[in-house]
């Protein structure tokens, strides 16, 4: 049986963005699944080499049967080892998977924020060659709790918990790496509408926009180095 990851889609996105990118390019097959639109969400088998879960508008709290479908199929991926990956909504679900709470955040967090990278073994492996201060992209309400065991890998200042790893091969994101400049463009141009705010932990359009160019080049480098780590987890 030939081996994929499946990229679990959460709104109509044209494209996963670069983790999609980084798979292709590294000849790892991926198919994209949508249970917010109808695809069935499978059972756990042996074609999945890794499972990736990424944002979306709802919360990982909601009372939907196919986000209660794939917290399920997360808990049967950690108990076979499968390499799990999961982005904003896609973290939370992971985090409650493993038992953490999800949870309002203090404020919340929309535009480019810098993260600061942890000292500690997992956060120097996983973001090998990243500087200790980075620029992410966020656009979130709530946060995760650390789930036990976790290793925290980096913070920012206005979300404590941006990312952890479990084990080997589990990683879990506040933030969106994931980013773009197509992606990240539909984004700001179909919910410009909800960028008119300033506030220190939320930036408007223009603010957005106006760096995102620059911005995206550095994040994908980040994005390169988290994902080349996690995808160093998968078998085909």
């Amino acid at each position: 049986m030939s081996k994929e990851v499946l990229i679990f889609l959460h709104m109509d996105d044209k494209h996963p963005g670069y983790i999609a990118d980084h798979l292709q390019k590294n000849n790892i097959p991926y198919r994209v699944v949508r249970g917010y639109a109808g695809d069935p969400i499978p059972p756990l088998d042996d074609s999945m080499a890794g499972l990736v879960f990424m944002g979306g508008v709802m919360s990982a709290n909601d009372d939907i049967p196919w986000i209660k479908q794939e917290i399920a199929l997360i808990r049967a991926a950690l108990d076979n080892h499968i390499p799990l990956l999961g982005h904003c909504l896609g973290g939370q679900l992971i985090s409650i998977a493993l038992g953490a709470s999800v949870t309002a955040n203090p404020v919340g967090e929309v535009g480019w924020h810098r993260c600061t990278k942890q000292v500690n073994p997992q956060a120097s492996k996983w973001l090998e060659g990243i500087d200790d201060f980075f620029m992410m992209f966020h656009w979130h309400f709530e946060t995760f709790e650390l789930p036990e065991k976790s290793q925290l890998l980096f913070s920012s200042d206005y979300c404590h918990n941006q990312a952890y790893s479990y084990g080997d091969n589990v990683l879990a994101m506040q933030g969106h790496v994931e980013m773009t400049k197509p992606l990240l463009t539909d984004w700001i141009t179909q919910w410009r509408d909800d960028l008119q705010a300033t506030t220190p932990s939320t930036q408007n359009y223009q603010q957005i926009a106006e760096p995102l160019a620059i911005n995206v080049a550095a994040l994908n480098q980040v994005a390169e180095r988290l994902y080349q780590r996690w995808t160093a987890t998968i078998t085909l």
